[in-house]
């Protein structure tokens, strides 16, 4: 199941992509419309029966080509436009990533956990425009990371049940403005302004995905790859971080956890490639898809 929000007419709803990503249909379409409209509220009500009726509902709606839309007549948006907190955000969770950054940022591979907040009140979806903001910052660089969606709340979580208190994953671009984060040493402002964080193009189910999650990720300017690695070499893996994240502190649905970005960064070039006015960034991670942004 492959969970998306759009737009249709002007109107937000939430629905599923086809498997060829081609078609959405909404999630009412199955479900019936007592359901909750925004994809928070929906992760909070989901629950194995919900995904079962999803999966029987699909079966029966599969031959009826009415219910079933054009995505080219939709605007897909970020799965969580409007998140109810902060992204939580690991940094230098991959070895080749802590190393090149060791002479720019003096990084060291940690020894536990890097977590800072990066807020986002409107999270930018596939093909919307990244505002360069001229005379704010100089260095806009990307991050391609696997985004970690809870489904359930939970707090003092063993390492051995994370999985159960995963909604599913997609793809975050951890968009970041390298002049404001080295200049103030605390990140939130370089990580945090307005369009710097893009997320989608929908939120695959925990269920599609094999457990631990080793998913091959990479990232393009302008075509060319700069970031090329796999998920299993995460420092820090998803049973840890989640474990380690609700000890004494209560993860929600909905939460949004970015589990780092491997190595291949803009700035760890020499010299640095930032991305300017015109470039398209594009982030894949299997099995998830992609996600194409636009530097305005």
């Amino acid at each position: 199941m492959y969970f998306i929000t759009y737009l249709q007419e002007g109107t937000e709803r939430i629905g599923l992509f086809t498997e060829n990503r081609n078609k959405v249909i909404a999630l009412e379409e199955i479900l019936g419309e007592d359901i909750p409209k925004n994809m928070v509220d929906f992760i909070s009500y989901c629950n194995e029966d919900v995904i079962e009726k999803i999966k029987k509902g699909w079966r029966t709606r599969g031959d009826q080509k009415e219910v079933f839309i054009d995505v080219q007549d939709v605007k897909i948006c970020a799965p969580i436009p409007y998140p109810r907190r902060n992204v939580i955000c690991l940094g230098l969770n991959y070895k080749d990533h802590a190393d090149e950054l060791k002479d720019t940022m003096a990084a060291k591979v940690p020894k536990v956990p890097v977590y800072f907040g990066k807020m986002a009140s409107y999270i930018i979806g596939p093909k919307d425009e990244v505002n360069s903001h001229p005379g704010v910052t100089e260095a806009i660089d990307y991050e391609v990371e696997l985004a970690v969606i809870i489904g359930k709340e939970g707090s003092n979580i063993p390492a051995e049940n994370a999985e159960e208190y995963i909604f599913g994953y997609s793809i975050l671009n951890d968009l970041s403005a390298r002049d404001l984060q080295q200049k103030h040493t605390q990140w939130i402002k370089g990580k945090s302004l307005d369009t710097f964080t893009a997320m989608g193009p929908c939120i695959l189910h925990k269920s599609l995905v094999p457990f631990p999650v080793e998913l091959d990720l990479s990232c393009k300017v302008n075509g060319e790859i700069r970031q090329n690695s796999n998920t299993r070499n995460l420092i820090f893996d998803l049973p840890y971080i989640i474990s380690d994240l609700s000890r004494g502190m209560t993860l929600k649905p909905g939460d949004i956890i970015a589990t780092g970005t491997p190595s291949g960064v803009g700035m760890a070039f020499q010299p640095p490639k930032f991305m300017k006015p015109g470039d398209v960034v594009t982030c894949n991670i299997e099995k998830i898809g992609e996600l194409t942004n636009i530097i305005k």
